[in-house]
């Protein structure tokens, strides 16, 4: 799983993989993000699109049909994405590597993590 740290980079990277995989030619069905807080208050993106609306991967669908094929081609301003983000779909780090979307109370780890995410 490859993080960016702008919408941006995390959009040309899921193009270059679905030109990888599927050519070209295939258009694009759905775009799929997931936002990622991190301990220290980074925010990382993840971003897929996939040439069927089945398909799924790591990442929530946020845009189909010709709503994703325009962000693969670039027609898009990352505010407007941003704007349709829902904030409680973001996974926050609770430990190394460990997301969910909200902290796991039953451990001194978690009870840190929720303490550190109530003070942003």
């Amino acid at each position: 799983m490859s993080m960016y740290t702008t919408l941006e980079e995390a959009i040309d990277a899921a193009r270059e993989e679905f030109i990888a995989t599927n050519g070209e030619d295939t258009p694009v069905q759905q775009l799929a993000l997931q936002k990622y807080i991190l301990q220290d208050g980074d925010v990382m993106w993840l971003a897929e699109f996939f040439a069927t609306e089945e398909e799924e991967g790591e990442c929530l669908p946020l845009f189909s049909a010709e709503a994703a094929q325009e962000v693969f081609d670039g027609d898009y301003e990352d505010i407007e994405i941003e704007e349709e983000w829902q904030e409680e779909n973001t996974l926050h780090e609770w430990d190394e590597g460990e997301f969910q979307l909200e902290p796991p109370l039953d451990t001194e780890e978690g009870e840190a993590a929720a303490d550190e995410w109530d003070e942003r």
